[in-house]
């Protein structure tokens, strides 16, 4: 089966005969419009209750998959069976006519296990599950009839799927910290400045300026724009400071930012600032390693992204972006 509009024609499906990390093989692999992933299971030669626990087995692995996992599922899937999209992108948003990252992949799972059949007993598990242990899994039914010379299918579901359901939560998973920064650059700010004079910035509240604080001389920090992709990495080389008191060294000799830019270029740097200062503009100065403009950022499906100025993320998601920024832009992985 290379369609699940068979099953259902909301779902697309992304993997077929997809190996778990336990060596086995989940029989389809199919998403939602809410990204929602949805593990089909058929029962063929398998006794019913088999074929539950066995559904449930697959759950416990395709609830700790990243977005990047998914996306690499997909891939594999549209190469072996010559799909017309080549990736989880370009499928998502031609079935769905939304864009992939406007949605959380696998925040929520669902199990369905399709038969001819089931015993009582199995269809009491369903139920049970469903009903007290709040785990969204299914059970669709087709059966194969003649009538006047033509072939039929029907299809019928075991449980109603437009009753409200509660599927499974993902899980985050966490891992140890890889020792790389995260740093949000807002897309306010002027970040061709940033890459001429080196520094990355955070203000207009705390929230927004005190994680810089994080950052000390010699830590190494990637730099995204929200909405628009990585633009580049480099190495702290100094303390957290008032963006307003910054020097920066140029051939003219040491030079206050504040007389290199204007208030046009970076409106922040000129913002009334409270007793406290809690609302004025900080910034952390950085040698780049490498940069690019904001036209050529590096911007791709699962990569890690979050709100925090600076932040230590401890998800695989981060660790996936560390090495494909690597990859993109010729780091060799031991700088």
């Amino acid at each position: 089966m290379q369609d699940a509009s068979i099953l259902n024609r909301d779902w697309l499906l992304i993997g077929r005969q997809v190996r778990t990390a336990f060596d086995k093989l989940i029989d389809l692999l199919a998403i939602d419009a809410n990204g929602t992933v949805i593990i089909i299971e058929l029962k063929r030669d398998k006794t019913p209750r088999d074929v539950v626990a066995q559904a449930i087995d697959y759950a416990s692995w395709v609830v700790t998959l990243a977005d990047y996992q998914l996306i690499d599922i997909y891939q594999a899937f549209a190469e072996r069976y010559g799909r017309p999209h080549a990736t989880l992108g370009e499928a998502f948003e031609a079935k769905f006519g939304i864009p992939l990252d406007s949605v959380t992949l696998n925040e929520s799972h669902q199990l369905v296990v399709v038969a001819t059949r089931l015993d009582a007993s199995s269809e009491r598990i369903i139920t049970y599950l469903n009903e007290h242990a709040q785990l969204s899994i299914n059970a669709m039914f087709f059966a194969a009839f003649e009538d006047g010379g033509n072939r039929y299918l029907s299809r019928a579901w075991m449980i109603d799927p437009d009753e409200p359901s509660q599927p499974v939560a993902r899980k985050a998973k966490k891992e140890p910290w890889n020792g790389e920064f995260y740093a949000s650059f807002g897309d306010d700010r002027p970040w061709e400045l940033a890459r001429r004079y080196g520094f990355i910035a955070g203000g207009g509240a705390a929230w927004y300026s005190k994680t810089l604080a994080m950052l000390s001389a010699g830590d190494r920090v990637w730099v995204n724009i929200p909405k628009t992709g990585y633009v580049g990495v480099g190495e702290v080389i100094g303390e957290r400071c008032r963006a307003d008191e910054h020097r920066v060294t140029t051939e003219e000799g040491n030079r206050a930012l504040l007389e290199l830019t204007s208030r046009e270029e970076y409106p922040h740097l000129y913002q009334p600032v409270n007793s406290d200062e809690d609302d004025a503009e900080y910034l952390v100065p950085v040698r780049w390693l490498h940069t690019v403009s904001r036209e050529q950022a590096f911007s791709e499906v699962g990569l890690f992204g979050n709100q925090n100025t600076v932040c230590k993320p401890t998800t695989p998601k981060w660790s996936h972006t560390v090495e494909r920024l690597k990859q993109a832009w010729g780091i060799e992985s031991e700088q």
